[in-house]
């Protein structure tokens, strides 16, 4: 019996390397991708998904566009990290066209498949959890009727970089974070910026990567031209992501959401996690939006997260290897 899985993004180039590997995996079945502003807008984000899938020939998979903007309309400033179309502005002679977008929205999609698969289904967050945020507000009880929650975003050692001390999916919707790690009951596994820092892998292994003579690949080598230089050149850093990057003296590739994705699909990949209470911060001019961790047990928390900390890399390199084949 296939995996049943939920993908919530916001498509730019590293949502796109998610996308690939786990449409590259046979024991799997995406019901929907369900997309949220964050690395752009949401309109871009689901005209990207889409061309995503017409690389993979999977464009039939449904789409669905969902939240324009945060809870609270509170913004930081735009990213751009992966350009401002997301997908590291790489023109398009022949897109899919947006007609083939659901009529339905991704929240109201979301709870539904759900429902109709209670207790089957895997949900991987790779965006800001605005989605989730109204999906649980609309349906109190959707938390309990999901096989686990997978999530890219947050932080351990108050490393921002997207403000002082947040993560990019975590700050964008402060608030909405909140509301999962606070709301969602499921089993919760999260790999947090810093993780994905610690965890880079060497530019030799992309360059290889990136040589297979595929469709996928030349594609992937396209739209990754925009981020390449910006990660592997820390002399003069300006982008606050290869600030961080440099600080924690990271000199290679870090593909952030494809972690997520690899730790949802297959059970075997995750080698170490701890399990501890969490919230997001919501006051301060600096701190808001960072993940806070409670190692005293003061929040008195019924249900803990699970943070990943150690990860079977030579499989992931696997992964991603079969992603672009």
């Amino acid at each position: 019996m296939k995996k049943l899985v939920i993908v919530d993004l916001d498509t730019g180039v590293d949502d796109a390397q998610a996308i690939m590997m786990v449409l590259a995996n046979p024991n799997v079945e995406v019901l929907g991708f369900t997309c949220c502003n964050g690395n752009t807008s949401v309109k871009n984000v689901c005209l990207n998904t889409l061309r995503v899938l017409k690389v993979c020939n999977r464009l039939d998979i449904p789409v669905y566009g969902g939240s324009l903007e945060p809870l609270l309309g509170q913004r930081i400033p735009k990213d751009n990290y992966f350009g401002k179309d997301g997908l590291g502005d790489v023109p398009d002679p022949d897109p899919p066209s947006p007609d083939l977008l659901q009529k339905e929205g991704a929240v109201e999609a979301m709870i539904r498949m759900v429902n109709e698969h209670r207790s089957e289904v895997t949900l991987v967050a790779i965006a800001p959890l605005t989605n989730l945020a109204l999906a649980v507000k609309l349906d109190p009880s959707l938390p309990t009727k999901l096989k686990g929650l997978y999530l890219m975003g947050g932080n351990i050692n108050s490393r921002g970089n997207a403000t002082v001390c947040g993560e990019f999916n975590f700050a964008t919707d402060a608030e909405a974070a909140y509301i999962v790690l606070n709301r969602f009951s499921c089993p919760i596994y999260i790999v947090t910026w810093e993780f994905a820092c610690w965890n880079s892998l060497p530019w030799s292994f992309c360059d290889t990567w990136l040589a297979q003579d595929t469709e996928k690949a030349r594609f992937m080598k396209k739209i990754m031209k925009h981020i390449m230089p910006k990660e592997a050149t820390t002399e003069t850093p300006q982008h606050p992501r290869v600030v961080l990057a440099a600080a924690l003296d990271v000199k290679g590739f870090i593909p952030c959401d494809p972690f997520a994705m690899a730790a949802a699909i297959d059970d075997s990949f995750v080698t170490e996690s701890e399990q501890v209470d969490v919230t997001v911060e919501l006051d301060g001019t600096n701190t808001r939006g960072m993940m806070v961790l409670d190692y005293n047990k003061k929040f008195k928390k019924e249900h803990v997260v699970n943070i990943i900390k150690k990860v079977d890399l030579d499989k992931f390199k696997s992964m991603l290897m079969d992603s672009l084949k």
